[in-house]
């Protein structure tokens, strides 16, 4: 677009419109383009001035008179132009654009051109083609409109400047009237006086009223500052939102405010720096005393660090200003103490709010532990409780302990749920604390390095993903930077993942399978009944358990005068140091303790026995009775677990040949195969049992009247796959199956089985029929809920398995020491030594009075440790009965615990 195009678009305020180029027919055309007399520089309002340039446009251009001739300036046109020339120097920036093009327009009407005069004349008329601003004069407006901004704020500055001091002026010269109505009652008084004594004094007041002038000057300067300091803020409140301000975003200009720009950050300000609440709090404190200060500095005549002192009391205390005299000082003193109560309430508010969040950081579990040598416990489940109690007791010898429990629940109801427990901890302290284990942080706030065991529990529900957050939260374990102290407890619920929580914890981690253990377990407590109570109080902390130490004393003495050296405790094994700790059961009676060596034993605490002396044991001679061969048994596997497979491996392994398995759950037979297949079973290698499958519901009494439940030796009631995410609901079928099965064999009895021990029950009754039928068969029941074990005790009608209460026992025996693991695994496992329970006519005559020490020698020659028996009247076993060395009479009709080798 050309200057012309932009001329006419744009009104123009140039002379040309006062002064028309002369005609091309003008004899004195260059002398008539010469600057005239008149005003260069004015300017007029466009609306006023549309209507003349229109017509100047329209109309010829008269002929201008020539220079001599010129008429003179008339002196009210001057003042128009004088009148219209102000605001053109106001709308000057904005003008000065736009005439530039008018001045070349000029140049070319000059130029004595006709043609381009009525051209220019004829584009003038043409409607003005619509222009885009450019990105060059959005930022100039923006600018004009800051600039304009800015000084209307300097002039509200300076208004309200002018009005404190002319308010300081009024205060001042009434001050003053007031100093000279007491300088002319005081010259009044001399004059009456006429003494040389009161001249002198007269003089020196003279002389401090003299010098007191340079202190009503910066009394007034400190009062005017005061002001000022105070109008500040409230200017930059009130003018913030007019003032803009440029960000630029690549190529676009946003225009974003002052005031959003303050309040952001701020808002970072506070949220970032812990402290800045009460910085502030203290800044606002010290600028209102200083503050106050000044202003009653300038409205009193103390000096400024007594006006000073006394804005504190009036912040520190609202009530100080009640003897304030004048209207300056009590406006100044009610001022501050407004002020002061403000920010006194802003402190409570802070105080109150800090002892709010600290509090519920305390309710909440967010403070650190500051423990040593604690237990860890990570995770929660329905374990727990067992594995607290367990613990206790453990500690009960040391006087107590800590144990520390970080899950990811809500501190509270933690500690309820804990309460509702009713264990007697025994001088332990339960802590709690809410978090997840899987965050560095929440483990570093519950001392994770400094704890001496951590026990990871699995969470309830899915087997393979309790198992895979139990690897990660040992992956978080191994990455705490300032190292463990203690090792690591790790329970999983597959077999199968063991191998990758051992790849990832390496030497630290010590793993129990809770389906594992407990599926061994049921194993050989359907095999040899009554083993269930005597691996209670094996694991258990409240009987008799492992313990592991080293005896000096005993180095260079053989086993078998090692076995007698502890009247309260039964020696078991050996922790071989020229193995590299390996623990080795049952050794042999020839092996020598060497140096390092360490002595495994089963005590009742480890701070209850000690070797002593060689007791005197007669040897008395006794025929060698071989052991029975063994039977084919028939055994029911009701229910369907995902390690089904493994227990098979193990039953094969612990039958006699051609015993039968019979598995009655609802998986199809077809499903079946394909599930032991892909579980690593090869049926076709199974040695000693054989494969009886039934499809059914082990709830439905049709489907159970369908088996011949009065022939198995044993039956065993899994908690079933299907529901053993619902402890309670796993509980609750596996009881009812069991009642079922007793009271079919209880219809069926008189038909096989002659009756025989009832216990307390009369014959004929329910109950004493189902104990009837519990002596043909033994059932062994999965029992998840510690609940369900009191029905089971009182019925008498099976011999239990408390899952949950037995995995706790483990895991709390290998927290406390992890060489217990060793032990426990070779018990458990299908080759090795394992706990037997051996009918006492293996050993002794009816009615021979031996001593323990003397029954153990004999156990030896069949290359067996005794560590307990079981009275044929009694209800429970004794393990390491105290006083091996009293001799007492014994019984055929006894039975001997042991510990030997698989058969």
């Amino acid at each position: 677009m050309s200057h012309v195009d932009q001329d006419s678009s744009s009104p123009s305020f140039s002379r040309d419109w006062f002064f028309p180029s002369p005609s091309p027919y003008c004899a004195h055309s260059s002398s008539a383009a010469k600057t005239p007399k008149y005003p260069r520089r004015f300017s007029t309002n466009p609306r006023l001035y549309s209507s003349s340039a229109a017509a100047s446009l329209d109309s010829k251009p008269p002929k201008p008179p020539s220079f001599r001739s010129a008429p003179p300036v008339n002196s009210s046109s001057y003042r128009e132009a004088a009148r219209y020339a102000g605001p053109r120097r106001r709308l000057g920036p904005s003008l000065r654009s736009e005439r530039l093009p008018v001045r070349s327009e000029k140049k070319a009407f000059s130029s004595g051109d006709g043609a381009a005069s009525s051209a220019g004349a004829d584009r003038k008329r043409e409607a003005p083609a619509e222009r885009v601003p450019s990105r060059g004069e959005g930022i100039g407006d923006l600018r004009r409109r800051l600039g304009l901004r800015w000084r209307m704020a300097f002039l509200v500055a300076i208004v309200l400047t002018a009005f404190s001091s002319v308010v300081r002026e009024n205060f001042s010269l009434r001050s003053q009237v007031e100093d000279l109505q007491g300088h002319i009652s005081e010259l009044r008084i001399t004059l009456q006086a006429c003494s040389l004594l009161d001249l002198a004094e007269f003089e020196g007041s003279i002389d401090e009223q003299n010098q007191d002038g340079p202190n009503k000057r910066f009394k007034n300067i400190a009062l005017i500052s005061s002001l000022s300091v105070l109008c500040i803020p409230i200017l930059l409140f009130k003018c913030i939102d007019k003032v803009p301000r440029l960000r630029s975003l690549g190529s676009i200009l946003e225009e974003v405010s002052l005031n959003k720009q303050l309040a952001y950050r701020l808002d970072v300000f506070f949220s970032v720096h812990p402290y800045a609440k009460p910085l502030a709090l203290l800044v606002a404190t010290l600028l209102l005393i200083f503050l106050g200060g000044l202003a009653l500095f300038g409205v009193t005549d103390d000096g400024i660090a007594d006006c000073l002192w006394l804005s504190w009391t009036y912040v520190a205390s609202a009530g100080n200003h009640a003897d304030s005299e004048g209207i300056g000082p009590r406006f100044v003193s009610v001022s501050i103490s407004f002020g002061g109560m403000l920010i006194f309430a802003m402190m409570l508010g802070l105080v109150s709010d800090a002892i709010s969040e600290k509090f519920d950081s305390l309710r909440k579990g967010r403070s650190e532990v500051v423990e040593r040598n604690h237990t860890l416990i990570l995770g929660w489940s329905d374990k727990l409780g067992s594995l607290l109690n367990q613990l206790a007791i453990a500690n009960e010898s040391l006087g107590g302990g800590t144990i520390v429990v970080m899950a990811e629940r809500d501190k509270e109801e933690m500690e309820l749920d804990i309460a509702k427990m009713e264990f007697d901890f025994k001088g332990t302290s339960v802590i709690c604390r809410s978090g997840s284990p899987l965050i560095l942080a929440d483990l570093k706030k519950v001392s994770v390095s400094k704890a001496r065991a951590i026990v990871v529990l699995a969470v309830d529900g899915n087997a393979d993903q309790s198992d895979a957050r139990a690897l990660r939260t040992v992956l978080s374990l191994t990455g705490v930077k300032e190292g463990l102290r203690g090792h690591i407890v790790v329970e999983l619920s597959d077999l199968d993942n063991e191998i990758l929580v051992k790849l990832v914890g390496g030497d630290l981690v010590e793993t129990v399978v809770a389906h594992d253990v407990i599926g061994r377990l049921m194993i050989q407590c359907a095999r040899q009944p009554g083993l269930a109570q005597i691996w209670e109080d094996i694991l258990g902390f409240e009987n008799c358990e492992f313990y592991i130490r080293r005896w000096p004393q005993l180095d260079g003495i053989p086993f078998e005068d090692v076995l007698i050296s502890f009247p309260d405790a039964i020696p078991c094994g050996i922790k071989v140091a020229s193995c590299g700790g390996k623990i080795i059961l049952n050794p042999d009676d020839s092996y020598v303790l060497q140096e390092g060596d360490e002595v495994l034993v089963i005590a009742e605490d480890d701070d209850t026995y000690a070797p002593a002396a060689l007791p005197m044991v007669k040897e008395a001679s006794f025929t060698y009775v071989p052991l029975p061969a063994r039977k084919p048994q028939k055994i029911l596997l009701c229910g369907w677990r995902r390690d089904i497979d493994d227990m098979i491996v193990v039953l094969d392994a612990s039958l006699a040949p051609e015993s039968e398995l019979w598995m009655f759950n609802e998986v199809p037979e077809k499903e079946r195969e394909k599930k032991l297949t892909d579980g690593g079973l090869d049926i076709n290698r199974l040695a000693n049992i054989k494969l009886e499958n039934r499809e059914g519901n082990a709830v439905i009494r049709r489907h159970l009247e369908s088996l011949p439940l009065e022939s198995f030796d044993s039956i065993l009631i899994l908690a079933d796959e299907s529901v053993e995410d619902s402890a309670i609901q796993a509980d609750s079928r596996s009881l009812a199956t069991l009642l079922l099965i007793r009271d079919i064999q209880a219809k069926r009895l008189p038909l096989s089985v002659a009756p025989s021990r009832r216990g307390n029950f009369s014959q004929g009754s329910w109950m004493g029929d189902m104990q009837q039928a519990s002596d043909k068969s033994v059932i062994i029941s999965e029992i998840l809920d510690p609940r369900t074990k009191n029905l089971l005790c009182m019925s008498k009608i099976s011999d239990y398995v408390l899952s949950n209460e037995l995995v706790s026992m483990a895991l709390a025996m290998v927290a406390e020491d992890r060489q217990i693991n060793d032990v426990l695994e070779e018990l458990f496992a299908e080759e090795g030594n394992e706990l037997q329970i051996r009918p006492a006519d293996l050993y002794l005559r009816e009615g021979e009075e031996l001593s323990f020490y003397e029954l153990l020698l004999r156990a030896r020659l069949r290359r067996e440790i005794m560590i307990g028996y079981r009275l044929a009247n009694a209800e429970k076993a004794v393990i390491n009965p105290p006083a091996k060395d009293e001799r007492r009479t014994w019984s055929v009709k006894d039975v001997i615990v042991v510990i030997a080798d698989k058969e």
